[in-house]
């Protein structure tokens, strides 16, 4: 069985429990060393298709994504429903890098399996922790932000590995210290305790793109730092703003280079 063929067809499911656990079962598959991987594989799909999401949430603008106070028990249940949102989103984004770009050296496929795996358990913690809420994905509105970039950056893997992992993504490591910090006083331990998974996991998930965003930079003769902001522009990147987690940041590998730009450029 091909590991990049079968990540597609799971990135084609639209049931968010189904797809969380086809992603889980392909990633313990590969580990059992029962998938091959062809590098080379041209492969293709309908766009229109992608990714296979259900028909809720209903998707808006991110202004019109209401903020609602993690005090009452709906805000509480809204706050994380946008965090389920962004790690079903997640699932999709890491399947699509594994399926679309070729030619890239095997670890890189495994690492991106890696990533859909722990982002479909990060999923499945959230929604379980929803439903004890009364509450399950769906329930609320969300906004198409991460996906909107996955497609932008679908023929520019450079782009792909600069914008979505170690900018997108890379915001998680600032805001889930804050979040955490609300929530245990609104008395939500267990949410803070699936942060603390998720918080861990997601710095090995901006390592991962940093590492490849890196490797490719020194394939294709650019430098890493200068033609960040140039993707940002080309890409409309949202805006880049502090407070940053240095810390967390430079566990998942920024280099003093790259913190100096994001804390001078972008305060």
């Amino acid at each position: 069985m091909q590991l990049r063929p079968q990540a597609l067809q799971v990135l084609l499911i639209a049931d968010p429990a189904a797809k969380a656990e086809a992603a889980r079962a392909l990633l313990q598959a590969a580990r059992a060393g029962e998938l091959s991987i062809d590098p080379d594989a041209a492969l293709g799909t309908d766009e229109a298709a992608l990714p296979g999401r259900p028909p809720r949430p209903r998707l808006v603008a991110a202004d019109q994504v209401p903020r609602r106070s993690p005090f009452t028990l709906a805000g509480r249940a809204a706050l994380l429903h946008a965090i389920a949102h962004i790690e079903f989103n997640a699932i999709n984004l890491a399947l699509d890098a594994v399926w679309r770009f070729a030619g890239m050296p095997p670890e890189f496929y495994r690492d991106w399996l890696q990533v859909a795996g722990e982002e479909a358990l990060h999923f499945t913690l959230l929604r379980e922790h929803l439903q004890s809420l009364g509450h399950d994905y769906g329930d609320f509105d969300a906004h198409d932000g991460l996906w909107r970039m996955t497609d932008s950056t679908k023929h520019d893997i450079v782009a792909r590995m600069a914008l979505v992992p170690r900018t997108l993504e890379a915001r998680g490591l600032d805001a889930t210290p804050p979040i955490q910090a609300k929530l245990a006083k609104a008395g939500d331990m267990r949410a803070v305790e699936i942060l603390d998974v998720i918080l861990r996991d997601e710095i090995g998930h901006v390592a991962i793109g940093n590492r490849w965003y890196r490797w490719l930079c020194e394939r294709d003769g650019l430098d890493p730092v200068a033609i960040y902001p140039e993707l940002l522009a080309r890409h409309s990147a949202p805006r880049l703003k502090g407070p940053y987690n240095l810390g967390a940041r430079r566990d998942a590998g920024f280099t003093d280079d790259e913190i100096a730009y994001l804390t001078q450029a972008h305060p």
